[in-house]
């Protein structure tokens, strides 16, 4: 079996607006083989940077496009084919938007193999720990504390037993801050969790104080506080903070996580699949984070493709390793619509991983061409 031909979806909302949700575009690759079996995966990115990536021309040995690199290549051998694309993408690449755009074809090339075996991804990681995730409902923070109440009541009205609210009007006075975070825990009572992402707003003295802040409503963890390169910042914030740090979303690859954990300290890794390296680097970080003795819980704010990548990674992990799911509420068909089975909340606050082969999910062909940029 060979590779064809990758090919890429542009897909955005008819509305973008200028804020932290990342269900408003995505970029969809498929991978095709000569025994028409495709794999399908997300590079969650700017989409008009992954898609040159994936099809810019050679320019020499070390700075060429995915698809140049892959065609009539093998799709099993997904070790070497990410090896392969790291080094060819050299000169421009080893992080940042490059290292989004392998994991999406990576995620591809997995989704392959389980279709290939017959079996879904986790059975291929080798462990089937859990068929459900517990998640966690993941929103952006309204503008009064009030609405905040409201919101997370709604939530745990549908049925999640946690929530996360970030970025949104958080970050711009402290005693609102504090006053978001009361009503989160108002909200929660005392049996539910609540999970505050500040969105990078932060130095690390500031964090400081306002984690002793917040202590006292128990938060599982506080997400980002401080800028993504700050690592002096994160390790004197993780060595006095009365709260768990968690950390990752924009890290690439095991270097980058590396220095995370090392220098920085954070309790809790976040590697998003679809940007860190795709399965196979998120494979090699799982075992990293044991290694340190760090919790793993994936960053998954996109579309369908990603959430059930995050699923088939986790119901690979024990619980006590990777405890939740992130799971996008604000509205957008791009994660409500795009695959088929759709995303979906069970009674008890959990999601089922799908067993299908591969990812177990297809997209929906009228989606995919509703918002189809190019």
């Amino acid at each position: 079996m060979k590779i064809t031909n990758v090919e890429c979806h542009y897909l955005r909302l008819p509305q973008v607006e200028a804020i932290a949700s990342g269900v408003q575009d995505a970029l969809i690759v498929v991978v095709h083989t000569d025994d028409g079996i495709t794999g399908i995966g997300e590079v969650d990115s700017s989409p008009a940077v992954g898609k040159a990536i994936v099809e810019a021309p050679m320019s020499h040995s070390l700075a060429t496009g995915f698809r140049h690199l892959l065609i009539g290549e093998d799709p099993l051998e997904r070790e070497r084919l990410w090896r392969k694309l790291y080094d060819g993408t050299y000169y421009f690449g080893r992080r940042g938007a490059v290292i989004h755009a392998l994991s999406g074809i990576d995620m591809a090339l997995w989704d392959i193999a389980g279709k290939v075996a017959g079996q879904p991804i986790h059975r291929l990681l080798g462990a089937s720990y859990r068929d459900r995730v517990v998640a966690y409902g993941s929103v952006l923070f309204p503008d009064a504390p009030e609405e905040a109440y409201e919101k997370a009541c709604r939530l745990f009205e549908e049925g999640f037993t946690a929530v996360k609210f970030g970025w949104g009007g958080f970050g711009k006075d402290w005693k609102r801050d504090l006053a978001f975070v009361r009503a989160l825990r108002d909200a929660a009572g005392e049996e539910r969790e609540i999970f505050i992402d500040a969105g990078m707003c932060w130095d690390a003295p500031t964090a400081i104080r306002m984690a002793e802040e917040m202590a006292s409503y128990r938060p599982y963890w506080l997400e980002e506080p401080l800028n993504a390169d700050d690592w002096e910042g994160y390790r004197l914030l993780t060595s006095r903070s009365p709260i768990p740090i968690a950390a990752g979303e924009e890290e690439t690859t095991r270097y980058g996580f590396r220095d995370l954990m090392e220098r920085g300290g954070v309790s809790i890794i976040q590697p998003d699949l679809s940007r860190c390296g795709g399965i196979t680097e998120g494979w090699k970080l799982a075992f990293l984070a044991e290694l340190y003795g760090r919790r793993i819980v994936p960053h998954a704010f996109s579309t369908g493709v990603l959430l059930a990548t995050s699923l088939q990674f986790l119901a690979a992990l024990p619980e006590s390793r990777a405890p939740f799911l992130e799971f996008p509420q604000e509205p957008s068909p791009l994660f409500s619509e795009l695959t088929d089975p759709a995303p979906s909340l069970q009674s008890d606050g959990t999601v089922l991983v799908p067993n299908g082969p591969g990812l177990g999910v297809e997209l929906r062909e009228d989606v995919l061409r509703r918002y189809q940029v190019s």
